[in-house]
């Protein structure tokens, strides 16, 4: 076993996650004399676990589960989730002919990722006057909605490109919401690292998360079986198309647009989940 401090880093097994982050995982980029350990778990699952005693000292975070954080962790320039065009997306069932908009869902019931994701916090500031949220798994919001066990669900990762082969409806894309109020991009997710960790050692990881993703994107075929290996939809197609829609410059560096972005996001007055 390995004597070097560990670093316990937390990401989701989606396909922008993986890719971005498969060099840091194969140990193709390194910080010297530390440990990097993958931690792979559902975005709710790693909201929660920061929140909670025992933080991972390195994780991908929801908007949501960031402004609750205090203290506790320091936002990274690199390896976010954040651009045009990324919203989560609301969609009901074909056949519900009755549900025009979202207007029409006032005491739905409405499955959401988690009470802590960007989703739901979306939701919260476009839905309607009255809806019952259903926390449920990602990968259990489309079935469920087809089931007749909610009336509709915000769908998120692999989700947006494949709602519509599994009978379902766009009632609404919370991202374009969002981008016609603000006139700027939407933050989804962004790495943070436990600020205990003290400033020098922060920005060696800052600095190591920005290689893994700047090496994915100069040869995107190296991190193929990973990404396969680890996507809820493995068809190749829909990796890639996930891949390009939510890896993108800002993945590299927030920029100052980028930043200005998750601060409008955490404002305080705006609704939360």
């Amino acid at each position: 076993m390995s004597s070097e401090p560990e670093i316990r880093f937390g990401y989701s097994p989606c396909p922008n996650d993986t890719f971005m982050f498969h060099a840091l995982a194969a140990e193709k980029v390194r910080v010297p004399g530390l440990r990097i350990t993958p931690c792979l778990m559902d975005i709710e699952e790693l909201n929660r676990r920061a929140l909670g005693e025992d933080p991972l000292e390195m994780s991908k975070l929801s908007l949501g589960a960031f402004a609750e954080l205090g203290q506790r962790y320091r936002l990274l320039d690199a390896g976010a989730a954040l651009g045009h065009g990324v919203g989560p997306l609301l969609v009901c069932s074909g056949e519900r002919p009755e549900l025009g908009s979202m207007a029409d869902l006032s005491g739905a019931k409405i499955a959401i990722p988690g009470r802590l994701t960007t989703a739901n916090l979306l939701m919260r500031r476009y839905g309607p006057d009255s809806w019952q949220p259903v926390e449920l798994r990602f990968d259990r919001i489309m079935p469920a909605i087809a089931a007749g066990e909610v009336d509709a669900g915000v769908v998120i990762h692999e989700g947006r490109f494949t709602y519509a082969a599994e009978g379902l409806r766009l009632l609404a894309d919370l991202g374009e919401l969002w981008e016609a109020e603000k006139g700027m991009p939407l933050a989804l997710g962004v790495i943070v690292a436990r600020l205990d960790l003290g400033d020098e050692l922060i920005e060696l990881l800052e600095a190591a998360l920005r290689d893994s993703v700047l090496a994915a994107r100069k040869t995107p075929s190296a991190s193929r079986d990973y990404v396969r290996e680890h996507a809820q939809e493995l068809d190749e197609r829909v990796c890639r198309q996930h891949i390009e829609l939510y890896v993108n410059d800002r993945s590299e560096s927030l920029g100052r647009e980028g930043r200005e972005a998750i601060e409008e996001m955490l404002r305080p007055g705006d609704p939360r989940g």
